[in-house]
């Protein structure tokens, strides 16, 4: 594989970060494990074992997803907000999920709870950096109601479950990782993944069926452009 130089090396590490860099990317892009990113970098010359690919992907996946968070335009002013069922160590956990309008995720949450209380902790963990939303959509949880009344106060709730068919085709891409990963270990180890994996396709994932094919290839030219503003920022 020829390793490019255009960024300084990361200390402690034996490889480029192009290449630590082009492993997370592929991980997440592709919906592969760490088999298959070790059998993709050894295809073109780097040797490393699942380990130190899982290490990479750990240690480097969520720099990328705060950088992406970080330099994210305003979201649209209307919220999908829904919760699916994950099994973790045979325990039922909830992954509460919030998306705009144009598809995007917002964030992500695992809790162990379907309740008031866990819906007032999620609604917090968005209002707070995003600000109040015009419009909420929900499905008919009732524990919605009055977080909601009490954090966005003038926006217009909609609790009604077949209006969210958008969030709930967004939970599609969760079931397959799921599925790939043999299921989810830990609940931490859920929002680690989760959290850094919907950021990530949200950059390389754009609506291709809105799209017309230049203005699809212009996304995707500006998404690299991203990623290697982001691979420069890394630090060890």
């Amino acid at each position: 594989m020829t390793l490019p130089s255009t960024f300084p090396r990361l200390t402690g590490f034996r490889f480029p970060r192009e290449v630590v860099a082009y492993a997370v990317w592929a991980y997440h892009r592709f919906a592969l494990s760490t088999a298959d990113v070790e059998d993709l970098l050894a295809e073109r010359g780097v040797i490393v074992s699942r380990k130190t690919a899982r290490f990479w992907l750990k240690r480097f996946g969520r720099h990328f997803a705060d950088c992406i968070r970080k330099d994210r335009p305003k979201p649209n002013d209307k919220w999908h907000m829904d919760e699916a069922v994950i099994t973790i160590s045979g325990k039922k956990f909830w992954l509460w999920r919030a998306i705009d309008a144009d598809g995007d995720v917002l964030d992500i949450l695992v809790q162990a709870r379907r309740d008031t209380k866990a819906a007032k902790r999620f609604s917090s963990h968005l209002v707070k950096p995003f600000g109040e939303p015009r419009v909420v959509v929900t499905d008919k949880l009732r524990g919605y109601i009055k977080p909601i009344q009490n954090l966005a106060p003038d926006a217009d709730h909609r609790g009604h479950k077949s209006l969210n068919n958008r969030i709930e085709n967004a939970h599609r891409q969760t079931r397959k990782r799921e599925k790939i990963m043999g299921r989810f270990k830990s609940p931490r180890q859920a929002q680690r993944f989760l959290s850094a994996h919907d950021q990530i396709n949200t950059i390389f994932r754009p609506r291709r069926n809105n799209l017309p094919a230049r203005s699809w290839r212009h996304a995707r030219t500006d998404a690299f452009c991203l990623w290697s503003d982001y691979t420069a920022e890394m630090t060890a």
